[in-house]
């Protein structure tokens, strides 16, 4: 559904995207993730066909994003950082807009919409202006409106940033529902979007919690695709290699763990530390702080093995590029 060769984009001196390659297949929801500054927006903008790359191509469902425009942009449905509807319409004007932009009649876009709002949980709120929503609100009426031209692919930028918990919680539901082979009844080309397995959907995040609901994650860093694959495959890269540590204070305990060999990095997660040891270490290590840790003056409560997190792997990743 989404194919990406060798992209590049520069500005001026900075080489916002280089070199980049991405696939991602109807039903997949593929998380593109990174610090702010890492080439996820504008790698976006690329696909959709905001930006002209430098080099490389792109394909969306088949169509030339630099030779048919129109064509691949007719099955992209997008919602960008910002909210970037009409405040001073309501959420059914606003939808009822970029449908008829898009060249659907009446007929087509009402029973469209009110199926759409019903589905991301505003159907009560259809005739409040979109500047008095929350948040979160505003974030499912920018799905709505992506999803009313019954896109095949559907780009997310960090679509819940800002927004309570909850609200993620909720946003994340919607884009599982998604994915599904008819998350909203499907018509002649499928109301929820692709051919025979729902959208293809590429979100961008700087969380690892909504990347870890991902079937697939593409790390970035600095314009660069560092890493990708399912989550299993990306955290086998460190199996055996990550130590949790609790005890008290911790900022002592980090000091000691830090000077042992055979540990790499130790990064504070919350109330506990992550090691990150070389292979075959983490017994050695564990066994020579539980001797370390009381001389050098700290308390430790717990020293195991854990399995790795996104985190540990992203940080194992940018350390190493």
């Amino acid at each position: 559904m989404i194919t990406a060769r060798n992209l590049n984009k520069s500005f001026g001196p900075v080489n916002a995207v280089q070199d980049l390659s991405i696939n991602v297949d109807a039903g997949e929801i593929y998380g593109l993730v990174g610090s702010d500054g890492a080439g996820k927006t504008t790698t976006l903008r690329l696909l959709v066909g905001a930006l002209k790359p430098d080099a490389g191509e792109i394909t969306v469902c088949g169509f030339d994003v630099r030779k048919q425009a129109e064509q691949a942009r007719a099955q992209i449905g997008y919602l960008s950082q910002r909210f970037s509807l009409y405040e001073d319409l309501t959420v059914l004007e606003n939808i009822r807009f970029f449908a008829e932009v898009r060249g659907l009649s009446q007929q087509e876009w009402l029973p469209r919409c009110m199926e759409i709002l019903d589905f991301v949980g505003l159907a009560s709120f259809k005739d409040r202006r979109a500047g008095q929503l929350s948040g979160g609100m505003k974030q499912k009426l920018g799905l709505a409106s992506a999803l009313v031209t019954q896109p095949r692919v559907l780009l997310l930028d960090e679509p819940t940033t800002g927004v309570d918990p909850v609200t993620r919680q909720d946003f994340w539901q919607l884009v599982i529902r998604l994915v599904s082979p008819s998350p909203l009844g499907r018509g002649a080309r499928g109301k929820g979007g692709g051919e025979g397995g729902g959208v293809a959907v590429l979100i961008t995040t700087p969380y690892m919690d909504e990347a870890a609901r991902c079937h697939r994650v593409g790390f970035m860093r600095k314009g660069r695709l560092i890493a990708e694959g399912a989550l299993s495959e990306l955290r086998a890269t460190l199996d055996g290699r990550i130590v949790e540590l609790r005890g008290r204070p911790l900022p002592l305990l980090r000091q000691i763990a830090a000077r042992e060999d055979g540990v790499e990095d130790v990064r504070a997660f919350g109330d506990k530390l992550h090691l990150r040891v070389t292979a075959t270490q983490a017994d050695p290590v564990i066994q020579r702080l539980r001797d370390a840790i009381p001389a050098g003056g700290g308390s430790l409560s717990e020293a195991r093995p854990i399995p790795p997190t996104l985190e540990d792997v992203f940080i194992a990743l940018s350390e190493n590029r």
